[in-house]
């Protein structure tokens, strides 16, 4: 059928509003963002929680599990730390305000 042309990667039907329109130079295409499933972002939760850092074997491993590209993983478990920083300071910041 003629939707199915309009998958993705993902298995999500991508409606031709949603398509970015790129204006960029030519030749360097604009990276489009990536949709995690439910279960793609419990195992990368899990595996953050056991370590916050993951590299070489370990990351491509992960990553062939979860049909990602290593370089998908490498930047959630970049962003992940970028945001627990913010909780972990957002936490520290509401203690000192509850002491003082």
């Amino acid at each position: 059928p003629a939707w199915a042309a309009r998958l993705g990667a993902t298995g999500f039907l991508i409606s031709k509003c949603c398509l970015p329109l790129f204006k960029a130079k030519p030749g360097k295409a604009k990276r489009v963002r990536t949709i995690f499933s439910s279960e793609q972002l419990a195992r990368l939760e899990q595996e953050f929680a056991r370590q916050q850092y993951l590299v070489g074997q370990e990351r491509c491993l992960l990553a062939s599990s979860l049909h990602l590209t290593e370089e998908q993983v490498k930047v959630w478990f970049q962003n992940r730390r970028i945001k627990w920083r913010k909780q972990s300071l957002e936490q520290q910041q509401a203690k000192l305000a509850k002491m003082g």
